[in-house]
């Protein structure tokens, strides 16, 4: 599976529970931690922690199991490792602190889901 498609199996599996402004940053070039990091927003700690449920179910189906998990007991930030991709599952009040998506942004690397 090309990292293309497997950046499809993560969208769709977030949409699928209604994850809010999925965007894909791509990373390639700017840090040799992942190639693209993919971020959303849950409107509450049990969608969040349902977001990152489902994931893990669709990527784990795909063949894929993560590196490392961070934050699923809190439901405010999940962090998810999938080697070149780096999922992020934010609670929305947190993800308009941190802002990840806009701090990586160089003018045309972040593109928005939509399924």
């Amino acid at each position: 599976m090309t990292t293309q498609e497997k950046l499809q199996v993560v969208c769709k599996a977030l949409s699928a529970k209604k994850a809010e402004d999925i965007k894909v940053v791509d990373i390639q070039g700017m840090t040799d931690i992942a190639d693209f990091f993919v971020v959303c927003s849950g409107r509450s700690a049990p969608q969040v922690k349902a977001i990152y449920e489902n994931l893990d179910e669709e990527m784990s189906k795909a063949g894929f199991e993560p590196k490392r998990s961070e934050g699923i007991s809190e439901g405010r930030w999940i962090a998810v490792d999938y080697s070149d991709i780096i999922v992020h599952v934010f609670h929305k009040e947190a993800r308009e602190v941190y802002a990840l998506d806009t701090l990586w942004n160089k003018g045309d690397n972040v593109t928005t889901y939509n399924d």
